[in-house]
């Protein structure tokens, strides 16, 4: 696939008055002690190294003594709102370990290690920009994904959760090498259905660095899914391919064991599967989901030019003139909902009638 797809840069939406209602009517919305900004006084930065001795794109930042202390405790009360009541009640036996700033890509990110002093358990989090786009992108992988979310708002900053699983980039390279044969299976059905749950939520750029895959262990096996990291490029490109992980060239080592492992018909059947599942999904969250769509509807996260053009390509694929009247993002989004749910309750009323 041609990088050209992909916008070089993408801007930051604000979150808009009617986003920031619905954050705080399902509990997303919370004052905290820090923002994005208050991190990025740094005073100075080491690279940070993979296991392979390489770059991370990831610095270590450091900060001065009187700076450092303020941040600490901020930090951890941030910890306590994402995880827990919000009570200083386990701040005590919490230490920031590190914190670490990306230099790639266009959130710029602040990965935070919260370390546990009584049981040396660590967890992360993230501290962003605030984001429309990743926003709207977070909410839809917590409706109608498998995986639930943490997040938190709070004017221009995001409290994210961390999301844990191997890295695709990494889990292509050296570990898909070592599967079975079945196990080469699991993985190819796990990606015909990331990559139809991306196309029908409008969720881009899912390179294989922008999604984890994370190994189960079940009975006498192991099952691998496939979860999105990365919520930047939500409801925003203009072509219909950037939303179908399969036409990444970093993904093509999936797309070969698709082709090598599974037939037509079980790719047909594991396509109409997440369809029915993202069409449950819709109906059993149906009440938020309209709520978040009215936001989308008055939001502004993409380009006229963006959206025509994705309007019509999506229009080629389904031939349904919803999609080729919509003229923001989300009527794109609410038309697609209508399709796959329109065609699952078509589907469900003639097994009911036979």
């Amino acid at each position: 696939m041609n990088d050209k797809l992909i916008s070089k840069k993408k801007p930051t939406y604000p979150i808009n008055p009617f986003l920031s209602d619905y954050l705080e009517a399902y509990s997303r919305l919370i004052e905290i002690p820090i923002f994005y900004d208050d991190l990025l006084r740094f005073s100075g930065s080491v690279a940070v190294m993979n296991k392979h001795d390489q770059d991370s794109l990831w610095v270590r930042v450091f900060y001065s003594d009187s700076d450092r202390k303020e941040i600490d405790a901020q930090l951890k009360q941030v910890y306590a709102s994402l995880h827990s009541d919000g009570s200083a009640m386990t701040i005590p036996y919490l230490n920031v370990d590190h914190i670490d700033y990306c230099t790639f890509g266009n959130s710029k990110p602040f990965r935070v290690k919260i370390r546990n002093i009584l049981n040396d358990n660590a967890v992360y989090f993230y501290v962003k920009k605030a984001d429309a786009s990743r926003v709207y992108g977070l909410e839809l992988e917590h409706m109608l994904s498998p995986n639930n979310l943490n997040f938190l708002v709070h004017r221009n900053t995001l409290i994210e959760e961390h999301i844990a699983g191997i890295p695709g980039d990494e889990f292509i390279k050296e570990l898909l090498p070592k599967c079975t044969k079945i196990e080469r299976n699991q993985i190819a059905k796990a990606f015909v259905k990331f990559n139809e749950r991306c196309m029908i939520r409008l969720l881009g750029d899912m390179r294989s660095y922008n999604y984890v895959i994370i190994p189960i262990h079940d009975f006498d096996k192991v099952i691998y899914n496939i979860r999105a990291i990365d919520f930047d490029q939500q409801c925003y490109e203009g072509r219909l391919n950037v939303y179908r992980p399969q036409f990444f060239k970093e993904n093509f080592p999936m797309v070969s064991l698709v082709k090598d492992h599974l037939t037509s018909e079980s790719l047909n059947q594991y396509k109409i599967e997440e369809r029915a599942t993202i069409a449950r999904r819709i109906l059993g969250n149906e009440t938020r989901l309209t709520h978040l769509l009215k936001c989308m509807l008055n939001d502004h996260i993409s380009s006229p030019e963006k959206i025509k053009n994705l309007s019509a390509e999506v229009y080629q694929l389904t031939k349904q003139s919803s999609f080729l009247k919509s003229r923001s993002m989300g009527e794109l989004m609410r038309a697609s909902f209508h399709f796959v749910k329109r065609n699952y309750e078509s589907h469900e009323m003639l097994r009911v009638n036979r």
